[in-house]
């Protein structure tokens, strides 16, 4: 507690002057108090807890005649670029026909909107995603992001083919 001290009046004559008082304060209590409220606020905070997204990864196929094929018509293609930039085509990619590639960015105008309209149309769309060495791994979960958000339950992490990278090199887009 604060405490003022007071000196003893001498007693001797002449002029009366105001006393001088000095004060002293107790730290103590505050310094009780603080360690108090950060202690409570240490036990009582929650920390934040890290985001993690769940990947299904498929079972292990025990005979090759369990693995079905996939249809061409069901097929999407989404490769992923150097520059945050994504190229995607429908169906798969055939060495007789040149698909018709198109160029897209991470907004929602882009590859979350074509997304969306090809789900509409098939709703039995698988989407292969394939990554480029140029790609970055912020790409990677960017795209599984837009996944989640458009609610596509059938996707694939696939390898890229030199015949991919070849459509990207030579695309100009």
């Amino acid at each position: 507690m604060a405490e003022i001290q007071q000196k003893a009046d001498s007693g001797g004559g002449g002029k009366k002057r105001a006393k001088k008082m000095s004060t002293k304060i107790d730290m103590t209590p505050m310094v009780d108090l603080a360690f108090l409220l950060l202690t409570f606020f240490m036990l009582t905070s929650t920390f934040s807890k890290p985001t993690v997204m769940e990947l299904n990864m498929p079972a292990k196929i025990r005979d090759e005649r369990e693995k079905t094929e996939l249809k061409a018509s069901n097929a999407f293609t989404v490769l992923l670029g150097g520059d945050n930039k994504i190229y995607y085509y429908d169906g798969l990619l055939d060495n007789n026909v040149k698909p018709d590639l198109k160029s897209s960015d991470f907004s929602a105008d882009g590859i979350r909107k074509v997304l969306f309209e090809r789900k509409q149309r098939n709703p039995n769309v698988v989407v292969m995603i394939k990554p480029d060495d140029t790609s970055t791994y912020k790409n990677m979960v960017d795209i599984l992001d837009e996944m989640n958000i458009t609610g596509q339950k059938k996707y694939a992490l696939m390898e890229i083919s030199t015949n991919d990278q070849d459509l990207i090199k030579g695309s100009g887009l």
